[in-house]
């Protein structure tokens, strides 16, 4: 990890710090210790996954975070992520990036939060019964059911995630909520025109509903698709400035898209999918630099662990310490006070 200033470091130890998106997880906590996390939104089941594999894999995390032993604690209200941190333990936040396991069923809702599911993704990147993903070419916008599905959420208590939805699902979901929406782990499309970006008029959206943008240092997002070299610490810093400049230091926070196994071949297949599934969203970039998760992210901050380099650089640029704050935890768990309550 690069070099950090003693304030940085100092401010990062005492910070409440949670990740917006994690992808996937083994059980590994080691570099969210080292990276000062205490708390994470995590993928518990696959991009694509059905109603029964979806629950065999929340069974395994409730397993795995109920055994005595266990480092990870899972969070069903925000005071519980502080009390995770007081325990010494990382705070599970179970979510989705995609709602097909519902299928057409919204009584599955109910379920699912009873389960511990607290953040829901609408789709991921293809039409599904909700809406359009952001992939989808003629963005059909949500569907009647996901609008009933938006209500239902609202009542229940589980945040809606907008960053792999398409630009007029994003607007109308956004238009649908009585509560806050979230985008997890989504930059600006006004400062590289990825497909996964966000206009500006879908980050307005997503601040006037109270909500918070997660800005990722994913390098597919990150990069202006002119550089010959990899995304970097500053061309994060560019999509940071930016949606500050758009909603304000409150509506900020980050989502890096890591993910968090103790060996990163554990995650080909994975990279692989989205390179064959998905070519809009990442054939330009691996062509440039490389088909490996170890390129997918900005050269600063490639896991967990290198976080505080984020701090460093905000502080650098002379962010207050409440707002940096605020950016590494606090106004997300403030924002889901508001979505679940406690």
């Amino acid at each position: 990890m690069a070099e950090i200033s003693p304030r940085a470091a100092a401010l990062h130890k005492d910070a409440l710090v949670i990740d917006g998106l994690i992808f996937t997880c083994d059980g590994t906590t080691e570099p969210l210790r080292a990276g000062g996390v205490d708390a994470i939104n995590l993928t518990v089941s696959g991009f694509h996954a059905d109603f029964a594999e979806t629950c065999d894999q929340i069974g395994a995390w409730i397993d795995r975070a109920t055994r005595p032993d266990s480092p990870w604690r899972i969070i069903h209200k925000a005071s519980d992520i502080p009390g995770a941190r007081a325990e010494g333990k990382i705070g599970l936040i179970m979510g989705w990036q995609n709602m097909r396991p519902i299928e057409d069923k919204l009584e599955r809702l109910s379920l699912f939060h009873r389960l511990g599911v607290r953040v829901m993704q609408l789709t991921y990147n293809e039409r599904n019964f909700l809406g359009d993903g952001c992939l989808e070419p003629n963005d059909g916008g949500l569907s009647p059911l996901g609008k009933r599905a938006i209500e239902a959420m609202n009542r229940i208590g589980i945040a809606l995630d907008l960053s792999h939805v398409g630009e007029k699902t994003c607007l109308d979901a956004a238009a649908a909520s009585a509560k806050p929406v979230l985008l997890t782990h989504a930059n600006a499309k006004a400062v590289a025109g990825a497909a996964r970006n966000k206009s500006d008029a879908v980050i307005k959206a997503v601040a006037a509903t109270g909500g918070l943008i997660g800005v990722s240092v994913y390098g597919p997002m990150c990069w202006d698709q002119k550089s010959n070299a990899r995304p970097s610490l500053a061309d994060f810093l560019r999509h940071v400035d930016h949606v500050v400049g758009l909603v304000g230091p409150e509506r900020i926070a980050f989502g890096t898209d890591f993910p968090l196994v103790s060996d990163l071949a554990k995650v080909s297949a994975t990279i692989e999918m989205t390179f064959n599934r998905y070519p809009g969203a990442i054939s330009r970039y691996a062509e440039a630099f490389g088909n490996d998760v170890r390129t997918r992210y900005i050269t600063e901050c490639g896991s967990p662990a290198e976080l505080p380099v984020l701090t460093d650089a905000l502080l650098a640029r002379g962010w207050s310490e409440a707002h940096v704050r605020g950016f590494l935890g606090e106004n997300l768990r403030r924002v889901l006070g508001q979505i679940w309550g406690g």
